[in-house]
């Protein structure tokens, strides 16, 4: 574990000179700040928006319509992609696996990190859907704040979903990334199932596609516009992480040639 830790510290500090940062803090609160700037521009609503029974879970279901159907597995995709890269893009491959470091430690550090920037994505997305509800209601100045109080263990549970919902996505993206030197393999293969999963919404097998569980959990609220399958997706998100994570490490452990 502590030599995980250390290359997790090693592999953290790479990222600094990446676009990882801009692209956790664009993707998450780009939502949010079309919410407030829509709220602003139609400011003579807020009053009754804002005085609203079940305010909280109004907005936190119209956040997660994009989030979950197009940023989410998008942002699934892009970061992973951009962190397996890193060594792929600077040819440094051996000299990482000169370092006295056991693979699997600098396998699960790697993964760890992307872990890591997807738990911030979920936090500053969190965060930007309460500034979308304050920001508003303090410039405007007859908008009251919102009565309803905040379903905060609502707000866990769904994001606890959505984060093993993508799993999957960042599973498979690992793998490919390892596998391929060239960024756009990757990144072409994630938004071929990308698209893919959008169209199997009506299938009534679509399930079996690891690229969906997030638009399956979304869209459950609005069954119109996806076969909802009566299968645990979870679980199935579970399994595809866990068979993706094991074969990616066989296959890194078995590649003759590292970088």
């Amino acid at each position: 574990m502590i030599a995980v830790a250390r290359a997790f510290e090693s592999e953290w500090l790479k990222t600094r000179h990446s676009l990882a940062g801009w692209l956790v803090l664009g993707g998450s609160l780009f939502t949010p700040l079309v919410v407030i700037v829509a709220r602003l521009v139609q400011h003579e609503r807020l009053v009754h928006i804002n005085a609203a029974n079940g305010f909280w879970l109004s907005l936190w279901q119209s956040s997660w319509q994009s989030m979950a159907i197009f940023f989410l597995p998008l942002f699934a995709i892009l970061i992973t992609s951009l962190i397996t890269q890193i060594e792929h893009r600077n040819n440094a491959w051996k000299q990482v696996h000169a370092l006295p470091l056991h693979p699997s430690a600098i396998f699960l550090s790697k993964l760890a990190v992307i872990v890591v920037l997807i738990v911030q994505f979920f936090v500053l997305f969190n965060v930007g859907i309460w500034l979308s509800a304050i920001v508003p209601t303090l410039l405007v100045a007859v908008a009251p704040y919102p009565h309803d109080s905040l379903p905060s263990a609502r707000f866990l549970h769904d994001d606890t979903m959505y984060f093993i919902d993508c799993l999957p996505i960042v599973a498979l993206q690992y793998l490919l990334g390892l596998r391929f030197r060239n960024f756009l393999v990757p990144l072409g293969v994630g938004f071929l199932m990308w698209i893919g999963a959008l169209a199997a919404l009506s299938w009534k097998y679509g399930y079996v596609i690891p690229y969906t569980y997030s638009m399956l959990e979304y869209l459950k609220h609005d069954p119109g516009k996806a076969i909802i399958p009566n299968v645990d997706i979870h679980a199935y998100a579970l399994g595809y992480a866990v068979a993706f994570t094991v074969a990616g490490y066989v296959l890194f452990r078995s590649m003759k040639e590292r970088g």
